[in-house]
Parts: C-alpha cells; structure tokens; sequence
C-alpha cells in the first residue's frame, strides 16, 4: 500500500501551492496595471539581455510573459506567479501559473519566463482550453557559450518555445513542465 493516496496527494500539493501564493512575490497585489508593468520590465531585460529574442517575438503569434514565479518546496513544493498574454504586444488576456511537485527538494527560487507561440494553433489551442499544461513537447531555448541567445539558435516549426531566465541569466536545466496556465481577472 503505498504512502500517499491521490486524495493526499492532491491535498498536499494544493496546500504548498496555497503556501507558495501566500509568499506574496508582489504580482496581482493591485490588478492588471501591476502585472502589465511587470510584463514591460520583463520584456525591456530579456530584449537587452539577449536581443535575439527581439526577433523571436517578432516571429511570434503571441507571447505569454510570466514575470515572477516563486517557486518553494520541502519535500513537497510548488511554484506561483501571474502573467499577461501579449499578441502584437498588446494585452489580451492575464493568467496564472501554478505548479505542484513532490520529490528531494528544499529552498526556494524565484525566476521570469516567457512562452512564444510560434504557430497560430497553438496559440488558438491555449487561448480555448480551460487550464493548460506545459508539456515535455515544448522546445526550450538555451544561451550558447558566448552568452548569445538569438531566434537563428531555434527551430521555428516548434509550436511553443519556452525561455526561462533571470537575474543571473538562464537557468539550464530548468522545466517548466507540469507547469498549468489559467486565465484570470487580476
């Protein structure tokens, strides 16, 4: 018999994502003007960090900007931030990102990413689906040794190219796998 059932399992993970929420990483406090103003600072750091991706959006359908999620565990972890779809960098719509996880695990991190839908069905099969989960079939886009990052480094028929990053540059070997998406009203 093993030692967690799915009800405990579910109630777990419920719990540490309620926790990771009540970290307050500061998104969502005061609405839609705070995510919106995140979402400007986020975009104006990738672009100069790696001004490669300037083009990438350009290629893109939209971009979902995602730019802070808190991630913490103890054994049992999760992860929490809010963020804007941008299509022609223009808002259309806002959403959360909530991610639950049991495994080895202690400490906590925070971290931005930003997900390009390259392909205008994949942006449509986001935008209708109730909850959407970030699986292994996303194309993640890492620096190469000279800490250059461009669209020419991607393969432009992946649907959806994920690039995770922060204060200290990309984060290798990061996933955002697991990682569900819902639309809300900030």
């Amino acid at each position: 018999m093993s030692m967690f059932s799915r009800r405990s399992f579910l109630m777990a993970a419920g719990a540490s994502t309620a926790l990771t929420a009540a970290c307050g990483n500061g998104v969502g406090s005061t609405g839609a003007s705070t995510i919106d103003a995140r979402v400007d600072s986020t975009r104006d750091y990738l672009f100069n960090r790696y001004p490669g991706t300037a083009d990438l959006e350009a290629k893109a359908q939209g971009v979902l900007w995602m730019p802070l999620i808190t991630k913490a565990g103890f054994f049992l972890g999760g992860a929490y931030g809010k963020g804007a779809l941008r299509i022609d960098n223009i808002t259309v719509d806002y959403y959360s990102a909530t991610q639950a996880n049991v495994g080895l695990q202690i400490g906590a991190q925070q971290y931005a990413h930003a997900l390009f839908f390259m392909t205008e069905d994949a942006l449509s099969t986001f935008r209708r689906s109730a909850g959407w989960s970030a699986g292994a079939d996303m194309e993640y886009a890492l620096n190469d040794k000279g800490g250059n990052l461009s669209a020419e480094t991607l393969t432009a028929l992946d649907p959806v190219i994920a690039i995770v990053f922060g204060q200290s540059g990309l984060i290798v070997g990061a996933t955002l796998e697991g990682t569900k998406y819902t639309r809300i009203i900030p």
